[in-house]
């Protein structure tokens, strides 16, 4: 299944003194498969971060984009973020909360009403997603009170708490120390290898449950007694509600400016020059062709080879 596919896209900004337009993407087509891992690399003024914030209705632009089948524009911003989580680079703290409330934030759009109180769900997804990247010990802390690398798990544990099925990042190693791209890295890699539990809405009781995958493991169904308790009513409804998606695997895309991290992370590359879609393929199809080294200007594959070399 595509979880997203853009045709023909086109993204242009009005420059601000002459008031012309200067067009950053220029036709952009492609697709991505659900419980892939894509990364959108390139030189820098490639239109990598306008694209994904294209993709996530940040910015306006012509031509077609659909998320699970729906038009993007036909989507309002909780449905968007009930699907796609973003995660920018890391950015200076204008408020200090706490850890435990900055990961709670990732709740807001499985939210009820404007000031709804957190449910055990909520509840039970932040600390899951405190504990999957290292910062349940911290959850008390200030957002101010802590590392570049520490607040960057924290963003990331946000991202978790969202639940969505797909997770986009801009460059998100970017001004981080070896050690905790590494971190990063591990953290993404277990994410991606584990799916979403959707709510489901049963048409006869209105009884909303959750139906994982055969052989899958609900991240809800290991951390809440709630939801455990419920697991038999979830497998009785199956077969009432065949025809809804029950779980969706997790889909990683990334833009990178660190190649080696993007071959770590992607199975497939996206390879972006001056607007456009120099390449696209498998990790394997790319370093077979000369695609890399159309779109850098210089021996990549020489340059990665040697880095590996020299170790």
């Amino acid at each position: 299944m595509k979880v997203i596919e853009c045709s023909d896209l086109h993204v242009a900004y009005e420059k601000r003194y002459t008031g012309t337009e200067f067009e950053v993407l220029k036709g952009v087509s492609f697709a991505i498969e659900e419980g892939s891992r894509t990364a959108i690399i390139g030189p820098n003024g490639s239109g990598k971060s306008t694209l994904i914030k294209a993709i996530c209705g940040m910015l306006p632009y012509q031509g077609s984009v659909q998320i699970f089948g729906t038009a993007l524009d036909k989507m309002n911003r909780k449905t968007i973020a009930r699907s796609i989580a973003y995660m920018t680079q890391l950015s200076e703290v204008f408020f200090s909360y706490t850890v435990y409330e900055t990961v709670m934030m990732g709740r807001y759009v499985h939210s009820t009403g404007s000031f709804g109180r957190a449910s055990k769900e909520d509840t039970d997804a932040v600390m899951n997603a405190m504990r999957s990247t290292g910062v349940e010990a911290l959850q008390d802390r200030q957002l101010s009170a802590l590392s570049g690398g520490e607040l960057q798990r924290v963003f990331l544990a946000r991202t978790f708490a969202q639940d969505s099925p797909i997770l986009i990042l801009d460059e998100p190693n970017n001004h981080l120390d070896l050690k905790v791209v590494s971190e990063l890295a591990g953290y993404l890699k277990n994410w991606s290898e584990n799916v979403s539990c959707l709510p489901l809405e049963d048409a006869v009781t209105g009884d909303k449950s959750c139906l994982p995958l055969e052989g899958a493991v609900c991240q809800w169904h290991t951390f809440s007694a709630d939801r455990a308790g419920r697991r038999d009513r979830c497998r009785e409804l199956t077969d009432e509600v065949e025809k809804v998606e029950k779980t969706r695997p997790h889909t990683l895309i990334g833009v990178y400016h660190d190649i080696t991290l993007a071959m770590e992370l992607a199975d497939s590359l996206i390879l972006m020059k001056d607007g456009r879609i120099a390449a696209q393929g498998t990790k394997e199809e790319i370093l077979k062709t000369d695609a890399l080294e159309n779109v850098y200007g210089f021996a990549v594959r020489d340059y990665l080879k040697a880095s590996l070399k020299n170790v």
